[in-house]
Formats: C-alpha cells, sequence, structure tokens
C-alpha cells in the first residue's frame, strides 16, 4: 500500500501540473477561436484520439504482466523476459501505425459525409492523425511502470502539457487560427514520446532485434486472447470519450461540439484521475495476487469519498471556472460539465475494480462489462442530443459508466466467490 500510494502521488503530481497547463490552453485556446472555431479544433483532437485510441494496443499492460516473469525481483525484472516483451510490445505497435493510417484515411475520405469540419482542414486533420500514431508511447510508460519508476515517468509526461501551453501562447500570439493551436499539440505528442523512449531505454536498451510477434506466444498460451481483450478494452476506454465528441459534433454541429469540450474537460477531470489510479494499481495487483481483491476494495472505498468531494468542487465552483476561462458563449454548458463529474466521479470508483479483473485474468470479461453500455450510450446519442442538448449527451456518458461500474462489481463477486469454492474444494 505505501508504494501504490507513493506511485499515485506521482502521477497525481503530474495530472496536477498537467491539469494548471490545461487551464492555460484552454483559456488561449476559447478565447482565440470563439465557441464554432474551438469545435473545430476540438474535432480534430478528438479524431486524433480517437483513431489512435481504436488501433493502440495496450502494450504497458503486457510488458507489466510478461516482463515481470523470470528470476528477476520486482525492482529487477529479468532481462530476458523484458527483452522478449519489449519486443512483442513493438511489434504491436507497428501494426498499430499501420491499422491507424488506414483508418484515419478512410475517415477523412469520408468527412463530408458525417462531420461538420470545412474541407480546408481535412488535411490538417489527417496530418495531425498521423502525427498522433507515431507517438504512441505505451511501450516506454510500460518499462518505466514495470520498473515502479513513477517519478521518472511523470517527469517525462510533463513534457507534454508544458509544450502544449508554450505552444498556445505562441499560437495565440502568432497564429491565433485552429492550424496554429493543432501545431502546438502536434508538437506536444511528438516531444512526449521522445521523452519517454529515452527515459525508458536508460535502464535497459531497447534491443531492435528482439522485435517478434511470435516469441512471447510460443511460451505463453494465453497471450493473443490477453492482447486483444485488453486491445479491444482499453480502446474503449481511451477511445470512448473523444468517440462521443465526434458524435456530438456529427449530431449537433461544431459549436455544440466546442461547448462540450470545455463541459467534458473540466467536468471529467476525474475520468483522468480514474485511468491514473488504474495505471497505479495494475502493476500492484499483478505482483499481489493473493491479495490482490483487498487491495481493489481498500482503493474503491477511497476512490469513493474522492468522487464525493469533487462533484462538490464542481457544483459549487463550475459557474465560476466556466466564467473565468472560457467565453460567456460557453456559460450555457454548466449542468453538462456536473453531469459529466458525476460520471468521472463513478469511473474512479470503478478504476481498480477494472484493473482487478484484467490482473486476474479476466480482460474479456471486462471488455464486455465496458462494451455493453458503451455501445447503448453511442447509438441513444442522438435521441438524447434531440431531448437536451449537451445534457442530454451528460446523462448518456453517465448512463455509461454507471452500467458499466456496476458490471464490473457483479464481476468480482462472481470472482470472489470462484476463489473461495476453489480453496474449499482444495482443503478439502
Amino acid at each position: 500500500m505505501k508504494r501504490l500510494f507513493t506511485n499515485i502521488g506521482w502521477l497525481l503530481g503530474g495530472r496536477g501540473f498537467n491539469a494548471v497547463m490545461s487551464l492555460v490552453y484552454l483559456y488561449l485556446a476559447t478565447n482565440a477561436l470563439g465557441l464554432e472555431r474551438f469545435g473545430h479544433f476540438a474535432l480534430i483532437v478528438a479524431l486524433g484520439q480517437a483513431i489512435t485510441g481504436l488501433a493502440n494496443f495496450q502494450t504497458w499492460q503486457f510488458i507489466v504482466r510478461w516482463g515481470a516473469n523470470g528470476e528477476g525481483t520486482e525492482e529487477e525484472p529479468d532481462p530476458n523476459s523484458v527483452r522478449e516483451a519489449t519486443g512483442f510490445a513493438i511489434a504491436l505497435d507497428m501494426i498499430s501505425i499501420a491499422m491507424g493510417t488506414v483508418i484515419a484515411g478512410i475517415v477523412i475520405w469520408t468527412a463530408e459525409w458525417w462531420s461538420p469540419l470545412p474541407p480546408e482542414l481535412y488535411a490538417l486533420t489527417f496530418g495531425y492523425c498521423i502525427v498522433s500514431l507515431l507517438s504512441i508511447r505505451t511501450t516506454p510508460t510500460g518499462l518505466l511502470r514495470l520498473r515502479f519508476k513513477y517519478a521518472t515517468a511523470t517527469a517525462a509526461e510533463a513534457v507534454q502539457p508544458a509544450i502544449r501551453a508554450a505552444g498556445a501562447i505562441a499560437a495565440f500570439v502568432l497564429m491565433p487560427t485552429v492550424t496554429g493551436f493543432i501545431l502546438a499539440w502536434a508538437a506536444a505528442e511528438v516531444c512526449v514520446a521522445i521523452a519517454l523512449w529515452i527515459a525508458a531505454s536508460r535502464d535497459q536498451g531497447i534491443d531492435l532485434s528482439a522485435i517478434s510477434l511470435t516469441r512471447i506466444p510460443a511460451k505463453y498460451a494465453d497471450v493473443w486472447s490477453f492482447v486483444w481483450s485488453t486491445n479491444m478494452s482499453g480502446s474503449l476506454t481511451v477511445a470512448g470519450k473523444p468517440v462521443v465528441l465526434l458524435l456530438v459534433g456529427t449530431f449537433g454541429g461544431a459549436a455544440l461540439a466546442g461547448g462540450f469540450r470545455v463541459a467534458m474537460q473540466l467536468g471529467q477531470a476525474l475520468v483522468s484521475l480514474a485511468q491514473t489510479v488504474s495505471k497505479a494499481i495494475f502493476p500492484e495487483l499483478v505482483h499481489a495476487k493473493d491479495n490482490a481483491l483487498v487491495l481493489a476494495r481498500r482503493m474503491a472505498n477511497i476512490a469513493l469519498v474522492a468522487g464525493v468531494l469533487a462533484v462538490l468542487v464542481a457544483l459549487l465552483g463550475g459557474r465560476w471556472a466556466l466564467a473565468t476561462i472560457t467565453q460567456e458563449d460557453f456559460s450555457g454548458f454548466y449542468w453538462a460539465m456536473v453531469i459529466l463529474s458525476i460520471a468521472g466521479a463513478v469511473e474512479l470508483i470503478g478504476a481498480s475494480l477494472e484493473s482487478l479483473l484484467v490482473s486476474a485474468g479476466r480482460a474479456g470479461t471486462a471488455f464486455i462489462v465496458r462494451a455493453i453500455p458503451t455501445v447503448l450510450a453511442l447509438v441513444l446519442l442522438d435521441v438524447a442530443i434531440d431531448w437536451n442538448g449537451s445534457k442530454g449527451a451528460a446523462f448518456a456518458v453517465l448512463g455509461s459508466s454507471s452500467l458499466a461500474v456496476i458490471g464490473f462489481y457483479v464481476a468480482i463477486l462472481n470472482l470472489s466467490e470462484i476463489k473461495i469454492e476453489v480453496k474449499g474444494e482444495g482443503s478439502a
């Protein structure tokens, strides 16, 4: 628990720095672009995130799971196991880039039929998607988490918000257009990827000769089922929010997408916190094994308290935050922000539960539990927007998060009962 809270502390420190920098570039972007053009900017960023999230394998989980095998210790894993796990992860990253490029091409080619983006921004959008794919960084992140080097990872990841903020200032002064701000975001993606790869390679050099899609699967029978389950589950988690934003733009237009993006960023800061908790707790659950259930329950209880406090902050300070950071046009998205903050609190509670399922080898179960509510929310999003605009879209997100977390809880109860039954049979 001590190490877990230390690691979470480092991750939260990075999130805190990111949050401060986010307020800087959110203020600059909304005031420079206005509601509709900020919507165009938000849709381009969301498209890059969605395609990268859908194509990207959760290679950090593979490195933690299979890199921890062998004769090494928790602090110094077996070099051969790490080498093979890293080679497998890089091979999957290459597949991600290839798949993502094809998806990006198809999406941009069909954009005129579903997207409110003007045609003059299509080339910029495709370029940003390619930069996002080339900047995939889950593999170096996994290498740092495998050795519990969260301080190093936090320092490297701080490059992204710092470059974004600096780039946003430059764009605000020199090029206050959608193109200017997208260039700033693209530069930040490239710089943080380089920083993480440099940090990860210090402890153990990256052996390109180890790149292989066959070595790890030849050793472990469940590799590909784990790969596809975590990929699909991770895609839903990472790409879900950008896809919702893209559909808000499709059904409601660029202005609604811009306002919803601001409400989501301010209201769903807890989703980032949930992802932080999940990233910190997964390596601990892999190593804890018999104590994993107790550890996950403790984290869920702590998350419940933190989530309630965060929702109260959104209720009491949300209007002031919108008025201070953005233009007056964005003030109508207060209640959407509050609803999204509740959804963030729900996700925070569910973060450790989902990680527990994955660490117990139930990645497929976690995917199904996440997939059904997500698909349901996307299907009902058009109806929700027609019913109550941005608030309706926020309720769709809240419903999806709530159903997923309830499903995680039920699945863990079943997992606990199975373990009890197995122990009872063994003792008999």
